[in-house]
């Protein structure tokens, strides 16, 4: 990471330039046993397909709100990386109403038809499945975003200072995002470089948020982000603690 990184965006291409196969994010589903990890390079590789189909094919640009209505998940993490590469604000569980696009998992479809612009729908089955149909009135993710480009060029370039991300009510421009996660690295137990998180805490706050992917991307850590781990016993915790080298965790 870099002192000139002043968005989420900048830190996952300060990232994919000085370790391109480390891990970045494992993903853990402990409804389903589901297991996804991504290298930075990986990661990133999601990240750019998904701001393409974002600015090019939903036409959002800097600006405009992402409502996004989705759990703790790998397929999430790529999102808030895509609107802070666009330049729009991904509103985290906000007003579909009130947004220019919404992205929804399978449990808040309902929700998201108060959106009068472009709605996406994610499956979140293992391996970002697709929906065995489509929901009415939405494109699906699965099957929009593989035709994608690999790489990707906003059309204008990312204020640091304008609005990027709002949560649990706050809002926070992108350097902010970037200030804060590096600020409270040491509170979370964040040391530097091979560090590597485990969380439990939902995407509904800005602490899940910044514990389960911006703390450690901003560190040059890596993050074991786990879904319904309250259903793991502790003994089983522990193992994944140890096979995954885990050095802290927060849940």
């Amino acid at each position: 990471m870099t002192a000139t990184d002043r968005t989420p965006a900048d830190l996952l291409r300060s990232a994919l330039a000085a370790d391109p196969g480390r891990p970045l994010v494992t993903f853990y589903d402990d409804a389903t046993g589901e297991r996804v990890e991504l290298s930075v390079a990986t990661f990133a590789n999601w990240v750019a397909k998904t701001s393409n189909l974002l600015q090019s094919d939903l036409a959002a640009a800097p600006g405009d709100r992402v409502a996004l209505l989705l759990p703790a998940h790998w397929q999430t993490a790529v999102w808030l990386l895509a609107c802070s590469s666009v330049g729009v604000i991904a509103d985290v569980g906000g007003d579909a109403g009130a947004a220019d696009v919404v992205v929804s998992g399978p449990d808040s479809l309902d929700a998201a038809l108060a959106c009068s612009g472009e709605r996406v729908a994610l499956a979140l089955r293992p391996l970002g499945g697709r929906f065995p149909q489509t929901p009415s009135g939405f494109a699906d993710y699965a099957v929009e975003v593989p035709s994608q480009g690999d790489r990707f060029v906003p059309f204008a370039p990312v204020d640091p200072e304008e609005p990027a991300l709002i949560v649990a009510g706050r809002e926070f421009s992108a350097a902010e995002v970037v200030d804060r996660a590096r600020a409270e690295a040491p509170g979370l137990g964040l040391t530097g470089p091979g560090s590597r998180l485990l969380s439990g805490l939902p995407y509904d706050t800005w602490e899940g948020l910044n514990a389960g992917l911006f703390g450690p991307l901003a560190t040059g850590g890596s993050v074991v982000l786990c879904r319904h781990l309250e259903r793991l016993d502790e003994e089983s915790l522990a193992k994944r603690i140890e096979s995954e080298r885990v050095s802290v965790t927060a849940r």
